[in-house]
């Protein structure tokens, strides 16, 4: 994937945090996957590292993100596409909190600086999820995904097991290989 990314992590003491890392393991076994990744939803990608240069956290810490109270991410249910980074996933309700955090920071990529045009790709072409599979196989049909075990996640339900509110965003330069997908900065939101 070129360039860097931001990705909304849940608060750090939630916890989705000790089920999600568990869920994607034991879904990509599942189907033969190699990759492990950190869970999270991608606000957006393709930032050019000559953005934030050489200190990620201070280019993070200066973006315009907006109140943490109005961020919420709703796990609605499974889907699969065919591409490779969304070959299983949680599709997440896009609220307008977390619509118009992913505007805000998409406003950081090459070509979408002014507010229509970020507004326009946040409305038409963002869709939030959670990937619990990167994988080079056919897209997983129906069948295969109501037989999907997703642990302790309430998918479209309530309670702290079916999203979370605020987070953290982090900036991950994801123009290496998966395995090194590694965050450095992060923002508490």
């Amino acid at each position: 994937m070129p360039g860097s990314s931001l990705w909304l992590l849940p608060p750090a003491d939630h916890p989705l945090n000790k089920v999600l890392p568990g869920l994607i393991d034991q879904t990509s076994k599942s189907f033969g996957s190699p990759h492990r990744f950190l869970p999270h939803v991608t606000l957006t990608s393709e930032i050019s590292p000559s953005k934030y240069g050489s200190d990620g956290p201070a280019w993070l810490s200066a973006l315009d993100l907006g109140p943490a109270k109005d961020v919420r991410v709703n796990l609605e249910r499974l889907g699969s596409d065919d591409f490779f980074f969304r070959k299983l996933y949680i599709k997440c309700e896009k609220d307008g909190g977390l619509k118009t955090l992913a505007k805000q920071c998409r406003k950081h990529v090459d070509g979408y600086a002014d507010e229509k045009t970020a507004q326009d790709w946040a409305k038409e072409a963002y869709m939030p999820h959670v990937s619990l599979m990167y994988h080079d196989c056919p897209q997983v049909d129906e069948k295969e995904l109501v037989a999907v075990d997703t642990l302790e996640v309430k998918l479209g339900g309530t309670g702290d097991m079916s999203g979370w509110v605020g987070g953290r965003v982090v900036l991950v330069p994801t123009d290496k290989p998966i395995d090194q997908w590694v965050p450095i900065a992060e923002r508490v939101i």
